[in-house]
């Protein structure tokens, strides 16, 4: 018998699905902040897209999350941001206020957390 070389006769297809839960929370200043000065919003001042306050915030999944925050509708520098997980007592944003820098009064503040939670599907055909 001659020597030959086999081919597998396989196919695969893979699906992958990203998942993402996007959860948006607000806050509107109250008084204006002018920097070098911080702000800091506890998870008890937020509200969430019902209008319901108290929220807790959501952890962040390990490197399948990011957060963006916007100051009177424009998007601000992350490293400007600490952002602390969790509800009452706990649950926190801090925006650091550079110097030369102010937060007007009535400036809406959005918090917008998205964590992902893919899965995929391989189907193997033999």
């Amino acid at each position: 018998m001659a020597l030959e070389i086999l081919k597998l006769a396989i196919n695969a297809a893979t699906t992958v699905l990203t998942n993402p839960d996007v959860q948006k929370f607000f806050y509107v200043v109250d008084t204006p902040v002018t920097g070098p000065s911080t702000l800091t919003i506890n998870a008890e001042d937020f509200m969430d897209d019902t209008g319901a306050t108290g929220v807790t915030l959501p952890a962040l999944l390990d490197e399948n999350s990011y957060l963006i925050v916007y100051v009177n509708g424009v998007q601000v520098m992350q490293d400007l941001v600490t952002y602390n997980p969790g509800g009452t007592g706990t649950g926190s944003l801090v925006i650091t206020v550079p110097e030369d820098s102010d937060i007007i009064a009535n400036s809406p503040v959005v918090l917008v957390v998205t964590n992902f939670a893919p899965t995929a599907q391989t189907t193997i055909n033999t």
